[in-house]
């Protein structure tokens, strides 16, 4: 079962910021997620098109210059990084799940990607862009059909993991709360990965294991390894009593 950290090691260090990439990627986190909105032609890492939960920062981000933005404290003197300085840090060490959050041009994406892929020791296989916004998913899918996509959900849908598999989605990104091992079997006889957000409880991640679950979202990703790690230690102890 694959470990993303969520926006970064965020239990650890501030959201979205390299401080918390940079420790997700210590604890030896298997992927990465970030959220990133839009600024003219940047691409930033931030979860709210407003700023005061994260930064020391107020209104919306489309109200500030993007030298203004850069300004801001995000936490611990962390700064809002550009997606590009987050793609430079983590340079192809492990998976990066780009969640797009407030995005117009979904080439701006494309464009970071191919060049990540060209500059920066990535391939196209270390990327998944997800969203909850199906219109864009369905956008990049058509830009790009190679790329892999993350279906979000914070629901359970009455045909399950139909609507992933209607846009062509690598994997489907489930909302902790509303997963069930019938929701797992769904996505898995259509061909889809199944990830789950945002899992830090030990039995959570128990149960997670038990439905073959491919992947969690946790925001303390050295954790959530361990625990990982001593569920299959056990296991293997137990099969050989």
């Amino acid at each position: 079962m694959l470990v993303f950290a969520h926006r970064g090691a965020s239990a650890d260090a501030p959201e979205n910021t390299l401080l918390a990439i940079n420790k997700a990627l210590e604890q030896g986190c298997d992927g990465i997620e970030i959220d990133v909105h839009q600024h003219g032609d940047k691409l930033l890492l931030i979860h709210d098109h407003w700023l005061h939960r994260t930064t020391n920062g107020t209104g919306q981000l489309i109200e500030h210059s993007f030298e203004a933005l850069q300004q801001l404290d995000a936490g611990l003197g962390e700064r809002i990084p550009t997606l590009w300085q987050a793609m430079a840090l983590i340079a192809g060490r492990c998976i990066l799940n780009i969640e797009i959050k407030g995005v117009s041009d979904v080439q701006l994406v494309l464009d970071n990607i191919e060049k990540a892929i060209h500059e920066l020791n990535f391939t196209l296989e270390h990327f998944i862009v997800s969203s909850f916004d199906h219109h864009l998913l369905r956008s990049i899918k058509q830009h790009n059909p190679d790329l892999k996509i993350g279906a979000l959900t914070a629901s359970k849908p009455i045909d399950y993991a139909g609507f992933a598999q209607a846009l062509g989605a690598y994997s489907v990104n489930a909302d902790v709360t509303f997963v069930d091992e019938a929701f797992v079997l769904d996505a898995k006889r259509r061909g889809l990965k199944f990830f789950v957000y945002t899992v830090d409880q030990p039995a959570d991640l128990a149960q997670l294991a038990s439905w073959q679950v491919d992947g969690v979202f946790s925001n303390g990703p050295g954790k959530a390894k361990k625990v990982i790690t001593d569920l299959v230690t056990l296991g293997r102890s137990s099969a050989k009593s």
